[in-house]
Order: structure tokens, then sequence, then C-alpha cells
């Protein structure tokens, strides 16, 4: 069965940083561009960030910026999503996607795969 499992979402206080991983079974990510999204209560799902399968593109929310890091590790089959500097409005739940594109492309539209997501809470 080829599905992504998103893991690392928890409650965090301002100021705090968490790591969100997504591990593929299944299929290998090896050809996969990554992308990570959130939703958030009440609105529309957003792209966050995106990695080209190759690892050398990256792209980044303005939102985000300067505090999130987008990572894979093909060997472990696994795209990391480094969360500093948590500010309340990062709250959501937040979903690993894949999609089969060329070595130094991502995008966040037509994903393949999705996985069920994990919530992130930023509060006091």
């Amino acid at each position: 069965q080829l599905q992504l499992v998103e893991s690392g979402g928890d409650l965090v206080q301002p100021g705090g940083s968490l790591r969100l991983s997504c591990v593929a079974s299944g299929f290998t990510l090896d050809y996969y561009a990554i992308g990570w999204f959130r939703q958030a209560p009440g609105k529309e799902r957003e792209g966050v960030s995106c990695i080209s399968s190759s690892g050398e593109l990256t792209n980044y929310a303005d939102s985000v910026k300067d505090r999130f890091t987008i990572s894979r590790d093909n060997a472990q089959n696994t795209v990391y999503l480094q969360m500093n500097s948590l500010k309340p409005e990062d709250t959501a739940v937040y979903y690993c996607a894949a999609r089969r594109l060329q070595q130094t492309i991502c995008a966040y539209g037509g994903m393949e795969f999705w996985g069920k997501g994990t919530l992130v809470t930023v509060s006091s």
C-alpha cells in the first residue's frame, strides 16, 4: 500500500520549535518532489514548503521563510520540516504530499499522494 505518514505534531509555546517527519511506505521517494501543506481551522489549505527529488531546490511560503527548513533523507525515505520561532498563526494540521517530477523541480499542485496530517498547535 502506497502511503505517506506524517509525525511530530504537538502543542508548543510561541517561539518554540518542532520537527515534522514525512515517511513514505510502499514506494521510494527518490523520484518524487515533496510538499508540505497546512490547513488551519476555517481556512483553505496552503502550500508551506516544497523540495525537489534531488534536494537541490527548495521553496517556502513568505509566511514561513527564514523560520522553516525543509530537508530530505532519501536513504530513510523521509522528508523533514524543521519549524522554528513558531507563532500562534502556524497552528494547523500539516500534511505532506508527493508528486513525481524532474529532479530540480518542486511544486504545490498536482500532488499524487497525500498523508493524513499531523496537528501543530502553537499556544501559551
